[in-house]
């Protein structure tokens, strides 16, 4: 005999068999199955620096502390200054920063990002009350009560005394229409650098007291007042010399304060169950007190993007990105080799935002990172071990179907075979984005 047929049911069974084992030879090959795309809160703090009022730098955090650099500079509007940097988050997925434009004028700047990393100036605004000297801070509120997106600036009549704040709030989502300015009620002359929350019904507004140099704390059943102060003087025990309030609610419900102590020349955060009673004040971590001034903090749900595991084949050589014989040190530069399939040419993509991935080598775990956070042309793409700073953060730019080129998020610029050489060994670089395919690598996804 040569057998029996087999039954409906064997077939199925076998079937499923062979497809199981087609499943896991195609999984093999296209890399590890991405996992499920999940959202986060990001914070993104937006500041001038002790050494240059001129440029805009931003940072980002997932915890509203700890924040690493994203961009700076970023942008240097064409006034030349960018003082008190507000950041917003707008309907139209855009970000923007308004800011003061000069020490004395009356107008207030503002620029837009899509990315937060590359800024383009949009307009200056004129505040268009007669008589105005300084026009300062001013800092973005969106009302919850009505959604209006609205600036509260400080302006003053008298140079460099008696500000007061007044509302503008926009009639278009362009932000070139303006209602006419509404001065706060019940917050007197020479009060500056007013931020305004909403809890609740309630209104609260923390501004400096410019006579004497405390941050006081005022509110109100609606926006344009009357205002009524519930704190004065040290009532937070923060002490004077301190100025540039920017307050935001961090995921648990509580909120986080920021301010500068321009006195002292460090940066101070706080935190709050109330606005009413806070915690003292403390140095924000990370090298960023002494170094930042007058910042605001943003916070937003942001959805990363897929873990993956994949190749780097470079477009020009069909050649991969490789960990040279397999090295475990850190410092070593990354190279493009003939394609072999082994461990060092295989990296893991970890999101840390949208289109932005930490790159690690699967046979190590150490993290591609440009080379001492340099921004300069010819810094070498290095393997380090995993610190989660931007320069080991990449974003990746679609060139073509499953073409990208990686942008190092610290500077901009794009890892970059060296002279476009196709010759195996040719040593991975940053250099400024272009249309070579020499910067252009094909991932599995």
């Amino acid at each position: 005999m040569l057998g029996s047929t087999p039954s409906p049911r064997q077939s199925t069974r076998a079937l499923a068999a062979v497809a199981a084992v087609l499943l896991a030879l195609l999984s093999g090959l296209t890399g590890a199955r991405p996992a499920a795309a999940a959202t986060v809160t990001r914070y993104v703090l937006t500041a001038f620096t002790n050494s240059s009022e001129s440029n805009l730098y931003v940072y980002t955090s997932t915890n509203a502390r700890d924040f690493t650099l994203l961009r700076g500079p970023a942008y240097t509007p064409p006034s030349g200054l960018i003082r008190d940097p507000s950041v917003l988050k707008h309907s139209d997925g855009r970000y923007y920063v308004v800011y003061t434009t000069n020490w004395t004028g009356t107008e207030f700047g503002i620029a837009s990002s899509t990315d937060l990393i590359t800024w383009s100036f949009v307009r200056n605004v004129p505040v268009g009350i007669s008589g105005i000297v300084n026009t300062w801070a001013p800092e973005w509120f969106v009302d919850p009560a009505d959604g209006s997106v609205n600036v509260i600036v400080s302006l003053s009549t008298t140079s460099y005394a008696n500000f007061r704040p007044y509302r503008f709030r926009a009639l278009n989502a362009a932000f070139s229409s303006w209602a006419a300015p509404v001065a706060l009620s019940g917050i007197a002359p020479n009060y500056i650098d007013t931020f305004v929350v909403r809890s609740g019904s309630t209104y609260h507004a923390f501004a400096k007291n410019e006579t004497t140099k405390y941050i006081e704390h005022a509110t109100a059943s609606s926006l344009n007042g009357p205002w009524t102060f519930t704190g004065t003087g040290n009532w937070a025990g923060w002490g004077s010399g301190v100025e540039g309030p920017a307050l935001v609610r961090q995921t648990d419900g509580s909120w986080r304060i920021y301010m500068d102590g321009y006195t002292s020349g460090h940066y101070y955060t706080a935190t709050s169950t109330d606005l009413n009673t806070w915690s003292a004040r403390s140095d924000v971590p990370g090298g960023l007190s002494g170094f930042i001034r007058h910042g605001t903090v943003l916070s937003e749900t942001i959805t990363t993007g897929d873990t993956f595991t994949s190749t780097a084949v470079a477009q020009h050589s069909a050649k991969c990105l490789d960990v040279p014989n397999g090295s475990t040190a850190t410092g070593t530069q990354l190279r493009q080799w003939t394609c072999n399939g082994q461990a060092p040419q295989s990296f893991r993509f970890t999101p840390v935002g949208t289109d932005t991935f930490t790159i690690t080598n699967t046979a190590n775990g150490l993290c591609l990172d440009v080379n001492g956070v340099s921004t300069a042309n010819g810094a070498a793409i290095i393997q380090w071990t995993c610190t989660g700073t931007t320069n080991q953060q990449f974003t990746l730019r679609p060139s073509s179907t499953g073409v990208y080129q990686l942008v190092a998020v610290h500077s901009g610029k794009c890892v970059d075979i060296t002279s476009a050489a196709t010759t195996d060994g040719a040593l991975a670089i940053q250099w400024t984005c272009g249309t070579g395919p020499n910067q252009r690598w094909r991932l599995t996804r």
